[in-house]
């Protein structure tokens, strides 16, 4: 044993200083040197560079300790100090409606019904007879006047339906939550003055009883539809919303609520490699269905960790902005009105049940104070007495607006708020008019609230209600600052350090990968996003001029910043 440890001691000491007898270190496939890294990782919070092979970190540190890992195959990009942070992870948008507005009008920057109607008769013009004209993205509140005539705000038909006499249209409301509808489409869904509400919707009518056009949360299905987009049509939506995400730093996206058959497609792209970025996807359908197929289709990582398919989605509720968000108390501006329960508590209790029968998360969309307090319930209800509850992560998409009362129920039963930071100041300008101030102080976006009783609060979109694009919505999140420089309840914004781990960490945790994702550690996956400019120090009126550099995924890059184009 003796002579044994001296040989061995005696190969150490001749070894050191000699490469030649040092372990091989299988070389990288991918080194990022020279840059500020914010790695999101308590252990590590910060680095000069790291190390990928495959689509794994294997090393975070500087730049000389990335020298053992070079090989002549490895690619070195150099940060040129700019920084990296953990991949973006949107956490909660529609991801083939991001893919869907690219083929159709996009009303966003429309400042007013006249915008509307001219872009619509510009389509007209240039449709064939029957042909459908779809748009999506206007909202009354934000236009630069009122339209008029109008009720409750909302502008009538008319002007819509005389440039458009030969074609149906259908404009979505920005929260997907309405459609204007055109007297072509009107008459092709038989809506008449006679027709009903649904119940979970409304037909807006006029003083008369004709409809005006606007059709609010489940009236929506009254109306009728084109053709089903057919796959071939899918699956540009899906390479549009990826092209979009990409470009926009986003690695992971949470799709809030897709069919079976939706599901299906992505499998298929998955599976041939054409899934740029992953996904992690919430099914959107009946409880009948749901029971039929949960069990066949649940997914973690297929894909080479492309696709995870394990939340089912409901909607308790509407959007604030027309009305059907469900409050405790009436509107502040509309008191005989509560907004509206879009599906009933009993249906999503048997969704419950589903869930927790075939392991699914349960993601359940809740804007008004109500409705939060109704879905708390519920999880309430069907995570008593489980040692487990807790650990299902069960979600309240939005929980925009929370009663006092409610806001500590969400640590206590380990909910996860999934939040986005862009529409507080988005929402803000009418938010007081809806709530009233006081109602508005007390549960409006109330991050710091919810965070302080221990809540899990992650970030997004709900693109494409608002653009994808996760700057804009870490800017809404640090400073909560509207266009007219006011701040809206400055107490509840978050650090630059919270919200970047809203984005990041406390996603991947809503999803069960923060194991794999949301911070740059060793054993990870190597997803990166690099930005022009230092959003952690910069001042705060510079955060919405960064741009993305490099979206990487799982060491590959899958989208570089073009070049500035040089004149000849």
């Amino acid at each position: 044993m003796r002579q044994r440890n001296r040989s061995t001691y005696a190969l150490l000491l001749a070894c050191v200083g000699s490469f030649a007898c040092q372990p091989a270190e299988p070389p990288a496939d991918l080194i990022l040197t020279n840059g500020k890294i914010v790695t999101v990782d308590p252990a590590k919070p910060e680095a000069q560079a790291l190390a990928v092979r495959g689509e794994t970190i294997i090393a975070v540190g500087s730049n000389e300790d990335m020298q053992a890992y070079r090989g002549p195959k490895t690619e070195a990009i150099d940060l040129e100090g700019h920084l990296a942070i953990p991949g973006w992870s949107e956490g909660h948008g529609h991801f083939t409606g991001v893919g869907e507005s690219k083929l159709q009008l996009d009303l966003m920057k429309a400042k007013n019904w006249e915008d509307i109607v001219a872009m619509v008769a510009d389509a007209a013009r240039k449709a064939k007879p029957g042909e459908w004209i779809l748009g999506r993205g206007w909202h009354q509140e934000k236009w630069d006047h009122a339209p008029t005539p109008n009720v409750e705000g909302f502008p009538l038909h008319a002007s819509l339906s005389a440039v458009s006499p030969a074609n149906p249209v259908v404009l979505r409301h920005a929260s997907g939550h309405a459609a204007f509808a055109n007297a072509k489409a009107m008459e092709l869904s038989n809506v008449t003055r006679d027709t009903s509400n649904p119940a979970g919707g409304e037909i807006l009518k006029d003083a008369k009883g004709n409809p005006i056009g606007v059709f609010s949360e489940r009236a929506q299905g009254i109306l009728a539809r084109p053709p089903k987009d057919n796959e071939e049509r899918l699956r540009r939506q899906i390479e549009l919303a990826s092209a979009e995400s990409l470009s926009k730093g986003i690695t992971t996206f949470h799709d809030a609520g897709s069919s079976f058959e939706t599901v299906d497609v992505f499998k298929k792209m998955a599976d041939e490699g054409k899934l740029p970025m992953r996904l992690f996807v919430m099914i959107r359908d009946s409880n009948e269905r749901l029971k039929e197929n949960l069990a066949k289709y649940r997914l973690v990582g297929h894909g080479n960790g492309r696709l995870t398919v394990r939340a089912i989605k409901h909607s308790i509720d509407g959007a604030l902005g027309s009305r059907g968000a469900w409050l405790l108390e009436p509107y502040a501006d509309l008191p005989s009105s509560t907004g509206l329960n879009t599906t009933g508590v009993d249906v999503i209790e048997e969704t419950a049940k589903l869930a927790l029968e075939h392991d699914y998360q349960l993601c359940v969309h809740a804007i008004g104070d109500r409705a939060n307090r109704e879905t708390l319930d519920i999880f309430d209800r069907a995570l008593s007495g489980r040692p487990d509850g807790k650990t299902k992560r069960w979600r309240v998409e939005h929980a925009q607006h929370l009663s006092a009362q409610d806001i500590p129920r969400f640590a206590q039963l380990g909910i996860i708020a999934s939040m986005e930071g862009i529409h507080c100041t988005s929402d803000a300008p009418y938010v007081l008019a809806r709530l009233g101030p006081k109602r508005a102080e007390e549960g409006a976006y109330v991050w710091q609230k919810l965070m302080k009783t221990g809540a899990i609060v992650s970030n997004g979109t709900d693109a494409p209600v608002e653009d994808v694009d996760p700057i804009a919505s870490y800017y809404a999140t640090v400073s909560r600052r509207l266009k007219d420089g006011s701040v809206f309840f400055s107490d509840e914004r978050m650090t630059r350090e919270e919200a970047l781990k809203s984005y990041t960490w406390n996603v991947a945790y809503a999803a069960f990968e923060e194991n794999v994702k949301g911070s740059l550690a060793t054993g990870k996956l190597a997803d990166v996003t690099v930005l022009s400019r230092d959003i952690m120090t910069i001042p705060e009126d510079q955060i919405p001029g960064t741009e993305v550099l490099y979206t990487i995924v799982g060491g590959k890059v899958a989208y570089k910043k073009p070049a500035p184009r040089t004149s000849e």
